[in-house]
């Protein structure tokens, strides 16, 4: 398997897992939620994610980045993880997948 195989694989299994945590008051995955901007792989597979959350005040701003670190770690191949959070730009429903819209009843 050559080196970019490596990586799709590794990014495909930490989508799979941010695709089974969910804000707490929306029922969809912060995935599909578009609360995940960037996902980072280094050589030495050392993930950085990117990550918002729908409101600046939001009541897991303590408890959903670590969540999420804490099962991005859980992934074999991942050598260590880190979780910035960033309001810029701020989230609006334009990140949201099709599917994550549709299943709020938005489209």
């Amino acid at each position: 398997m050559n080196i970019s195989n490596n990586y799709q694989s590794l990014e495909d299994s930490i989508v799979s897992v941010l695709k089974k945590v969910y804000d707490p008051e929306i029922p969809v995955d912060i995935y599909e939620l578009g609360l995940i901007y960037d996902i980072q792989i280094s050589y030495k597979k050392e993930v950085k994610i990117i990550m918002t959350l729908t409101t600046i005040n939001c009541p897991v701003a303590e408890s959903l980045p670590l969540e999420v670190e804490k099962k991005i770690k859980s992934i074999n191949e991942v050598k260590n993880v880190n979780v910035v959070l960033t309001f810029d730009p701020p989230w609006s429903r334009e990140f949201m997948s099709e599917e994550a819209r549709l299943e709020l009843g938005f489209l």
